[in-house]
């Protein structure tokens, strides 16, 4: 299928048409990949590829535009010189794919990715792995996060995990006064690999935990951290200081919102809003909201940094670090100007996206 141009309605403050979408079925896999490039004004787009269980194939490719244009915002706010692309590929609800099916769908998604011509740089995401990338690396150049063992900078997981810890210390300063995490409440929807780094951390920092997961076998974890298992489905009700949504995105509808019993929320997972203006509605019931594009910068900061030419460990860290200052900014901003957090993290992400340089 040939790259078409689309201008959409957008979902977001930044007000800029979607520049590419590029729909495929996969002549070895027969799945459908969705990859779209919301923006390359900073540069090309950088954003991961997501492998995921969809009622159909237009909800993948609608998933796939929402997170680009976050990853816009994301990669502008986070200070890099790259645009905002994600990719999707649609798997059908129930149908769990085989190692050949994921190796051909890999295979197909580098081909996909190879015929934007370099608009566009691909990672893991949700449901992928380093492993897989290098097997897109087999067909196309454009791809970052490969494993350490042939010469790539690995998994971004722990990166990540590095920067939502920064914001969620700076969320706990502005909500409670203090940094300290011994001692108070914590939810942590979502054990994934970057939910399961915070989980631990916390636990090892004192905090009283509770956490889920939709996978039951998660529970081992809740164990042996001596945390607090909940239903998923009532994890946002139970009471505390902190509630890190670390799963898939849209868990704070409306209802969610009204249900909340926490201070603040900070967290690792993408499109955490399910309307936009439930920024306001969390700040209405005085429940303080670190803006996820970016909290959860971290990985991205880690595959751009470390993919350049002459990359540097100690200048990735000390920006993945520095996260937290700009949750601190936006807190600020938010206050002082008195409009929500999210309105104020995207002023950061349209001060670059404007620039006259990059015009």
């Amino acid at each position: 299928m040939s790259v078409l141009p689309i201008d959409l309605v957008e979902t977001t403050g930044v007000n800029l048409p979607h520049a590419t979408l590029h729909v495929v079925k996969g002549r070895r896999s027969g799945l459908t990949i969705s990859v779209a490039v919301h923006s390359t004004v900073l540069g090309p787009a950088l954003g991961g590829c997501r492998v995921w269980n969809y009622d159909s194939w237009a909800e993948a490719v609608n998933d796939s535009l929402r997170l680009a244009e976050g990853m816009t915002l994301k990669n502008a706010a986070a200070g890099l010189n790259r645009g905002g692309g994600k990719t999707v590929v649609y798997v059908p609800k129930g149908v769990v794919l085989t190692a050949q099916e994921r190796h051909d769908a890999m295979l197909d998604l580098g081909d996909a990715v190879e015929s934007l011509g370099g608009a566009y740089m691909t990672a893991e995401d949700v449901g992928t792995s380093a492993e897989d990338m290098a097997v897109v690396a087999t067909r196309t150049a454009h791809v970052c996060g490969l494993p350490s063992s042939q010469g790539g900078v690995g998994e971004p997981s722990d990166a990540t995990a590095a920067g939502v810890y920064a914001g969620l210390l700076s969320t706990l300063e502005k909500a409670v006064g203090t940094r300290s995490v011994a001692g108070r409440r914590v939810t942590v929807l979502g054990l994934g690999h970057v939910g399961s780094i915070i989980a631990m951390r916390l636990a090892g920092e004192g905090a009283e935990l509770t956490v889920t997961d939709v996978n039951p076998a998660k529970r081992a974890l809740a164990d042996a951290l001596g945390a607090t298992w909940v239903d998923p489905q009532l994890a946002h009700t139970v009471e505390g200081d902190l509630f890190v949504p670390a799963g898939v995105g849209g868990v704070l509808t409306d209802r969610v919102i009204d249900e909340l019993r926490v201070k603040a929320v900070v967290g690792p997972a993408n499109n955490q809003l399910a309307h936009r203006s439930g920024a306001q509605r969390l700040a209405d019931r005085g429940i303080l909201w670190a803006p996820d594009f970016v909290v959860n910068a971290g990985g991205v900061i880690f595959l751009s940094m470390m993919s350049d030419v002459l990359p540097s460990a100690e200048a990735t860290q000390q920006r993945v670090e520095a996260i937290g200052d700009t949750v601190t900014e936006i807190f600020t901003v938010a206050e002082g100007r008195r409009i929500t957090t999210l309105e104020a993290a995207e002023e950061i992400a349209l001060a670059r996206l404007r620039e006259p340089a990059n015009a």
